[in-house]
C-alpha cells in the first residue's frame, strides 16, 4: 500500500475508488464535489457551506469561489445566466468550521442582474464577490482560437505525470474531482528543469459524469480555475509550492463566461504569466472546450514568496 493509499485509509474514504497511485478519483469523489456546492439555505439571502474533511490548513480558494458562486445564482432566475465574475480573498478560510454566504441583491434589471456576495467565517468577512447575470441575446461573435496541442488521451494521467513527486506535492495527495492532464511540463520538475516560459497547459474535465444543471457546470470550473493558474508564474523562476519553500495565496480572481459548455467534457486551460513584481504574480488563463471554442477567460494575482 503507497503512503496515499494509507494516507485515504486513514481519512476514512478509502471505500473510494483509487487511482494507480492511490489517491481517490473518479465518480464518488466528484459527487462529493456536487454535494460540496450544494449549499443549505439557512434564510432568503444566506446560505452555508461546509469544506471537506480532507481538506489542507486554509479552505481551497476555489471551494469558496465555486461556493459564492452558488449562493449568488440560487437568487437569480435560471434563465438569466452568469457571464463574469470578480472576487477577493481577503483571509484564508478555516476548513473546521462552516461558511456563511451573505447575499446581497444588488440589481435586477431587464437584461441583467447583479448580485453581491459576503463570505464570513468567525464573524470576519474571508472572501467577496460580485457577479453578473444576463438574458441570452444574439450579438457579434469571434473569439481567438485554441492552441494547437495534443489531444488529452494521448497524455500521462495525473498519476502517472507525479510519479516521484506526490510526497512532495502537497495537492497531489488530495482526493481529485478533476481529471488533470499536463500539456506544458508538470511544474513540479521545475526546480530540476530550471526555469522556463511563463506559460501553463493543462487539460482538464470533471472526473464523472455531472447533472445537467448549466450553473453547476459553471461552479464546477470556477472551482478547477484556481487548480494551475498561477504555476504559469512559477514555473518562470524554476520554483513549486512542495519543492521549495514557496508561501503563496490568491489575492483576487476574476472570470468571463463567454458560451455554454460541459465541464465533464474536456476543455483545454492555456494560462501564461506577463508579469510578476511586488511579491505578486499575475495570470491570465483561457478555456477551450475540446472543440475549440473559447468558453472562458480568467484572470488571477496572487501572492507569491519565495523564502530563502
Amino acid at each position: 500500500m503507497t503512503e496515499a493509499a494509507r494516507a485515504a485509509a486513514a481519512a476514512g474514504y478509502a471505500d473510494l475508488p483509487l487511482d494507480t497511485d492511490g489517491v481517490p478519483h473518479g465518480q464518488p469523489v466528484l459527487d462529493r464535489l456536487v454535494a460540496l456546492l450544494d449549499l443549505e439555505r439557512i434564510e432568503e439571502n444566506i446560505f452555508r457551506g461546509v469544506s471537506p474533511a480532507e481538506s489542507p490548513v486554509r479552505v481551497f480558494g476555489g471551494q469558496v469561489a465555486g461556493q459564492a458562486l452558488v449562493a449568488a445564482g440560487r437568487t437569480v432566475p435560471p434563465e438569466r445566466r452568469v457571464h463574469s465574475l470578480h472576487s477577493y480573498f481577503i483571509r484564508g478560510g478555516d476548513p473546521t468550521v462552516p461558511i456563511v454566504y451573505e447575499v446581497d441583491r444588488v440589481r435586477d434589471g431587464r437584461s441583467f442582474t447583479t448580485r453581491r456576495v459576503v463570505a464570513v467565517q468567525h464573524g470576519k468577512a474571508i472572501f467577496t464577490l460580485s457577479a453578473s447575470f444576463q438574458l441570452d441575446e444574439p450579438g457579434m461573435e469571434h473569439f481567438e482560437p485554441m492552441p494547437s496541442v495534443p489531444a488529452p488521451d494521448s497524455l500521462p494521467t495525473y498519476a502517472e505525470a507525479a510519479t516521484g513527486y506526490l510526497e512532495k506535492v502537497g495537492m497531489a495527495r488530495l482526493p481529485r474531482p478533476i481529471d488533470i492532464r499536463y500539456v506544458t511540463r508538470p511544474p513540479w520538475r521545475a526546480r530540476e528543469d530550471g526555469p522556463g516560459e511563463a506559460r501553463s497547459q493543462v487539460w482538464m474535465r470533471a472526473d464523472g459524469k455531472l447533472p445537467d444543471d448549466d450553473m453547476l457546470h459553471v461552479c464546477v470550473l470556477a472551482y478547477a480555475s484556481d487548480m494551475t493558474l498561477l504555476d504559469s508564474v512559477l514555473v518562470r523562476h524554476g520554483v513549486y509550492w512542495g519543492t521549495d519553500k514557496v508561501l503563496g495565496a490568491s489575492l483576487d480572481h476574476a472570470m468571463w463566461f463567454h458560451r455554454r459548455f460541459r465541464a465533464d467534457e474536456w476543455f483545454l486551460y492555456d494560462c501564461e504569466s506577463p508579469s510578476a513584481s511586488g511579491a505578486r504574480g499575475l495570470a491570465t488563463g483561457r478555456f477551450y472546450a475540446q472543440d475549440g471554442r473559447l468558453v472562458a477567460t480568467v484572470v488571477q494575482e496572487g501572492l507569491l514568496r519565495v523564502v530563502s
